[in-house]
């Protein structure tokens, strides 16, 4: 869900229209969906030796081929809508997905897990700024910035299942840096996105002004009080929900920072 919004409010931001901001949800709705499948089919026998209470497929309520199929389904609707995005907004969109088709296959194993994250996010300002007849490319630093995001996501998402996912052979990035290094890591990442677009609106053309710097600055101050209590709470050993609300409490800022940058967002 987080995902999607973002890309609709970036999308709006930069001011397409109505059905192109719809299309542009739509089509990261899909690709989502078939990520998330995915995962659920390929992890069956790992969620269900470590009884998660919250997949359905491990649960046996779902069978394993009719996720497998629903995701394949949900990968097809995501590359035909794409197509409609525009050339530019359509790659960057099936890069994204295979990005995540790629950690769910494997890369979730590895010191790589981090990468698929980092490529997703990293290309989803691209997917909502470019889509459409223009293609407009997004400033950079709205690309660095869904870039950090991305790790940022990714150290929080594993903190609750460090043990669950040593049991049964995960040792992705965050699994290597341990519960403190991940999520020290994950709120530096939170800080420094706010950063960046703190200096995205302040700086280059046409900075904010007046209210707009207040409200940057604001917004940039908010998200470092929050991750100071994440690392609070990280140094003290609590992997908790409460880090992952937390950092969408962060994201929930951090968009709205994206939408106040407006027509900033295009490079």
């Amino acid at each position: 869900m987080t995902v999607t919004v973002l890309a609709a409010v970036i999308a709006a931001a930069v001011g397409h229209p109505a059905w192109l901001v719809v299309l542009v949800a739509l089509t990261v709705v899909a690709g989502q969906l078939s990520i998330g499948l995915a995962n659920d089919w390929i992890d069956a026998d790992r969620d269900r030796s470590v009884g998660r209470s919250d997949k359905p497929v491990a649960q046996g309520l779902i069978a394993v081929g009719t996720v497998r199929t629903a995701a394949f389904v949900a990968a097809g609707v995501a590359v035909v809508l794409s197509v409609f995005l525009g050339p530019v907004a359509a790659v960057a969109h099936l890069v994204l997905v295979a990005a995540g088709w790629a950690y769910d296959a494997g890369l979730k194993r590895t010191v790589w897990s981090v990468v698929p994250f980092v490529v997703a996010f990293g290309l989803l300002p691209v997917v909502a700024v470019s889509a459409g007849p223009d293609g407009d490319w997004p400033a950079w630093w709205a690309i660095a910035t869904g870039a950090v995001f991305g790790v940022a996501i990714h150290c929080t998402n594993v903190l609750p299942d460090l043990v669950d996912d040593a049991a049964t052979g995960v040792r992705g990035f965050p699994h290597r840096l341990g519960l403190r290094g991940a999520g020290v890591t994950a709120f530096g990442a939170l800080v420094v996105a706010a950063l960046l677009v703190l200096g995205g609106q302040v700086s280059g053309t046409d900075p904010v002004r007046g209210v707009g710097v207040a409200l940057a600055a604001l917004g940039t101050v908010v998200v470092v009080v929050l991750a100071a209590a994440g690392v609070r709470l990280v140094v003290r050993g609590l992997a908790s929900r409460t880090l992952f609300r937390l950092v969408i409490a962060s994201s929930l800022v951090l968009v709205v920072e994206l939408g106040l940058a407006g027509a900033r967002l295009v490079g």
